[in-house]
């Protein structure tokens, strides 16, 4: 996921979006006529996954919906290039989404590990 930060050492003219959620220049440039002014901007899903309280206990609960239709996909099997096609996204964004999925569950992983396959079964342990 990229991101896109402006901001110094004070809790004033602080600005952090996710360049990938930044669909038109007006979304930019609103955010740094605040950001200028003296104002904050930060991007909504930020401030929503910074909301979710069970997110520490439980990892998956940190995941984005479309990471959790990622990791769904990957359990089914499918390659980086189907999931893709499924979601109609790129693959590098489907590479993206799984990296975060990697990350956000501590899948940093050993050369002996499989990731994918730990990423499946930690969302099956953590499925009702």
């Amino acid at each position: 996921m990229g991101r896109l930060s402006v901001g110094g050492r004070h809790a004033a003219r602080f600005g952090y979006l996710l360049k990938d959620r930044v669909v038109d220049v007006e979304t930019l440039m609103r955010a740094l006529r605040t950001i200028s002014a003296g104002g904050t901007a930060l991007d909504p899903e930020i401030v929503r996954h910074l909301m979710r309280a069970d997110s520490a206990s439980d990892p998956l609960a940190a995941l984005t919906e479309r990471e959790r239709d990622v990791l769904a996909l990957m359990a089914e099997g499918r390659s980086n290039s189907a999931i893709a096609d499924r979601l109609t996204v790129s693959l590098k964004t489907v590479e993206s989404h799984i990296a975060n999925i990697f990350s956000k569950l501590g899948l940093y992983g050993a050369q002996d590990d499989h990731r994918r396959v730990l990423a499946v079964l930690a969302a099956l342990q953590g499925s009702p």
